[in-house]
């Protein structure tokens, strides 16, 4: 991806140098590092500049990241795609149930990013593929790939500080009491297994979910969660801790009478653009197999 991006530098940046100016702008040090190769990468008032160059108030300080190769051992595979917002710095996609995040050995061509690579290969566009909130394969909804090495670094750095607001909606049994409270319990793995995750106030991470019942149909009910950390299967794991796991789920609660898949959708999320600083929302609709539980019959 070629991406330019222009800063007029303020009176309060005044006699920074350029390697200053873009930390305060969230640019990691490898960033910079990897900037340093690319020939021009860093442009003041059209002339090309160093890290240690000093700006002056007025300034036009242009910076051109070149990424010239792709992602490897990701094949281009045309899969359908519902992409709900794209600019030259990121792409947000809707991500239907059973598609994994990243190629695999048993899927090593029907992952998101394979649909992708084929997109942007169409559009004869280099892509490294870089996903900053990654989705089990049978959950749904909205995830944010970054389009560039800046844009990343940025976002997963948010994402550490809690800057990225995440609501999922999941379905479970029955009714949750209270209707709404914050879970905090430690998750580690299960025993010897890669996957499976399980409550472990001794060795578990810390891990923090705050619940809200929406709505109550069917003898089941629709469950928002907003994480404040991001473990593997804390959703999952959390409500299954308070006795309510999502229906559909193989690995907690193997209950399939109403879907054949963990009963969980990432429906909305906030953030600040990695490189504008504008708040950024957005929103996926709960999916058909999920919405057709909580419909009159």
């Amino acid at each position: 991806m070629n991406r330019i991006i222009t800063y007029t530098i303020k009176n309060t940046e005044n006699s920074l140098r350029v390697e200053q100016f873009l930390r305060r702008h969230g640019y990691s040090y490898q960033n910079l590092t990897q900037l340093k190769k690319m020939p021009e990468s860093i442009l003041i008032n059209g002339t090309w500049s160093y890290m240690k160059t000093l700006l002056t108030e007025g300034d036009t300080l242009t910076i051109h990241i070149q990424e010239n190769q792709s992602s490897p051992n990701i094949p281009p595979v045309e899969l359908p795609l519902d992409i709900v917002y794209e600019d030259d710095d990121l792409i947000v996609i809707n991500k239907p149930a059973g598609m994994p995040i990243h190629p695999s050995l048993n899927n090593y061509r029907n992952s998101l990013a394979n649909a992708l690579m084929y997109y942007y290969t169409r559009q004869n566009k280099p892509f490294i593929f870089r996903c900053t909130n990654r989705l089990d394969r049978d959950t749904s909804g909205l995830t944010v790939i970054a389009k560039h090495l800046v844009s990343s670094s940025i976002l997963s750095q948010m994402a550490v500080r809690h800057e990225v607001t995440r609501e999922y909606l999941a379905i479970v049994r029955g009714q949750v009491t209270p209707s709404q409270g914050t879970i905090n319990a430690p998750i580690g793995r299960a025993g010897t297994s890669l996957i499976e995750r399980k409550i472990d106030h001794e060795h578990g991470e810390d891990a923090v979910t705050h619940y809200r019942v929406i709505n109550k149909k069917n003898g089941h009910s629709l469950v928002s969660l907003i994480l404040e950390t991001g473990r593997t299967h804390q959703i999952r794991v959390h409500m299954k801790h308070i006795g309510h796991p999502l229906i559909g789920d193989y690995l907690y609660n193997p209950d399939m009478e109403f879907i054949s898949r963990q009963a969980l959708h990432s429906h909305r999320l906030s953030f600040r653009h990695p490189i504008t600083g504008k708040t950024m929302e957005f929103k996926a609709p709960l999916p058909e197999d999920m919405a057709v539980i909580l419909m009159d019959h």
